[in-house]
């Protein structure tokens, strides 16, 4: 099994990106997909998640309304737009697999893990 990050980079405050994450080795629609991030020296974050068995998403308060995760699972990707960026947001962003038909962002149930891909947010 394999999941890999894309999308991370450098973006000023108030940017934008879109981060992706391919799936490869597992049945990708039975799969609730999660996006955590990573400060050096903090614990890990759990952003946002989306459900296997309805699409239904999850999102952490501190990025409410600024990211929309979403699934193509024909492609076996699952994406995480960020919007208004601030420097608050800057860490290396993982998704991660869990066989759940229900998505939660605690990382204990996560079947499998991506390498991650680095957000810096910057002037």
């Amino acid at each position: 099994v394999h999941l890999v990050e894309s999308g991370g980079g450098l973006v000023q405050p108030g940017g934008s990106l879109t981060l992706s994450c391919a799936g490869s080795g597992l049945d990708f629609d039975y799969y609730s997909i999660a996006w955590f991030r990573r400060v050096p020296g903090k614990e890990r974050e759990g952003v946002s998640c989306i459900s296997s068995s309805d699409s239904s998403t999850h999102y952490a308060d501190s990025v409410k309304g600024r990211f929309t995760i979403s699934r193509a699972n024909a492609e076996n990707m699952v994406y995480l737009q960020m919007n208004s960026l601030n420097p608050g947001d800057t860490a290396a962003y993982y998704c991660a697999a869990t066989i759940n038909r229900q998505c939660e962002l605690g990382m204990s149930i996560q079947d499998y893990w991506g390498q991650g891909t680095q957000v810096t947010v910057s002037s």
